[in-house]
């Protein structure tokens, strides 16, 4: 393989900057940068000198022999100090010695290809680094620690010794045991399938902390959806004024509650108008209601069953999840609190009942916070694990049924599918697409 080299720390001034460095010419690149190969695994103080001897910068260097690093290459590691220009022209320094320019995740691409770590762990070095919250953080910690990794080997083991169990018996028809009548394997395949749910619960749950919730608010114009989106960001994201129409296109932020990120896009106000820039806004509130996992539909508490409201309500897709928001009540004189299990009165303006919006939210994406069992997961996580207990259920039905044959071939393609998770069964445009989104360095 060739060897790779990369600034490893972000871009811009700082007080240390790293060169990473892999492959089988570090020793080489090492003896004509530093002249001298540090000791393995301790930090040598040393200046880094150019192709004339003149010294770039002087810091420290970290060598970690083949088998003991991170990629399970020999890695040389460069810190200096962290301006543009040094850290530039060092890294033109190796490349010029031999070395090629990493492409992006490439170092925890080759961490993976030899064997130090898996798929889960590889894609929680990314998670680690995108955390959006403490909470978020410890999930993927545990992920890349092989949390999750351990928990897709134990099922896999356990479709393994099933399968040996009834393939015997397919293999030695003449001992005249009939496997599947006892009941045992009825009864495994029911315990493999509660312990695949567990974890696609778990799974399920640390999704949520790191993408988060998709809540689009829609409403008429006016009605304060500008003011809500302020409200819940605590600050003045979008414009709010008195004229119907303000908010001609969608507006984003982020929040967190208890954790978990919250996308809020604020969109034009839903109504019949013969304003082109108006109409463009109102065509993409009906396509963010699309992507959303909640919508909000804000009223104003004052009208009462209007007919541009009931309008509305046929904009709104099936399914997602809908909180109907009587707002304004600070004019109505009406009391904060839930009309029924989907209608909350609230005042955006004076911040009244936004505790109970942000307890609905959470209650609504059935998330229940966790200081244990909880794993990092991408969305292709929950794909293989839902695909593999949909493959479980046949299964069962063929165990009933007392078709060995076809009862050891379902539990294999369950056992195929788990494969995919850890990246033991895997294609390589997938490969590209996952270390892809990595950062450049690591």
């Amino acid at each position: 393989m060739d060897t790779i080299a990369a600034i490893a720390t972000p871009p811009g001034r700082g007080g240390i900057g790293i060169v990473r460095i892999s492959g089988a010419q570090v020793t080489t690149i090492s003896q004509r940068l530093l002249h001298c190969l540090p000791p393995p695994r301790h930090a040598l103080y040393t200046p880094f000198y150019d192709h004339n001897g003149h010294i770039i910068d002087q810091g420290l260097a970290l060598y970690f022999p083949q088998n003991h690093s991170f990629t399970g290459e020999a890695v040389l590691e460069l810190h200096g100090h962290g301006g543009t220009v040094v850290m530039d022209v060092l890294l033109q320094q190796v490349l010029a010695l031999g070395a090629r320019l990493a492409r992006a995740g490439e170092f925890s691409e080759r961490a993976f290809l030899n064997g130090k770590i898996d798929l889960v762990q590889a894609e929680a070095i990314a998670d680690l680094i995108d955390s959006v919250s403490i909470d978020a953080a410890r999930c993927a910690m545990r992920s890349l620690q092989g949390e999750f990794s351990n928990k897709i080997h134990a099922l896999v083991k356990q479709l393994t010794e099933l399968r040996c169990y009834i393939e015997a018996g397919i293999d030695f028809p003449d001992e005249e045991i009939d496997l599947l009548a006892d009941g045992q394997v009825l009864q495994q395949v029911k315990i493999i399938q509660q312990h695949i749910k567990t974890v696609l619960g778990q799974a399920q749950q640390g999704h949520l902390l790191q993408e988060g919730i998709n809540i689009v608010i829609i409403g008429q114009p006016n009605v304060g959806k500008s003011s809500l989106l302020n409200c819940l960001a605590g600050r003045e994201t979008a414009i709010v004024t008195d004229i119907a129409g303000t908010t001609r296109d969608i507006i984003k932020d982020k929040i967190q509650i208890k954790g978990i990120p919250l996308h809020i896009t604020d969109t034009a106000g839903l109504r019949q108008t013969n304003d082109i820039i108006e109409q463009e806004g109102i065509r993409r509130t009906k396509q963010a209601m699309q992507q959303a996992d909640i919508v909000i539909f804000l009223q104003d508490d004052a009208q009462e069953d209007s007919a541009p409201d009931a309008e509305i309500f046929n904009f709104i897709p099936e399914k997602v999840k809908l909180l109907i928001l009587k707002n304004k009540i600070d004019l109505t004189g009406k009391s904060v609190g839930f009309v029924n299990d989907h209608t909350l009165r609230i005042s955006a303006k004076h911040s009244l009942g936004i505790d109970l919006l942000g307890n609905w939210l959470i209650q609504a994406v059935n998330y229940h916070q966790s200081e244990t069992g909880l794993i990092m997961a991408r969305r292709r996580h929950l794909d293989a694990l839902e695909r593999a207990l949909a493959q479980m259920a046949v299964a069962w039905v063929q165990a009933q049924n007392q078709h060995s044959e076809l009862l050891a071939e379902e539990l294999r393609q369950t056992q195929q599918i788990l494969g995919e998770i850890t990246g033991e069964v895997t294609a390589d445009d997938l490969l590209g697409q996952i270390f892809g989104s990595f950062c450049i360095g690591k």
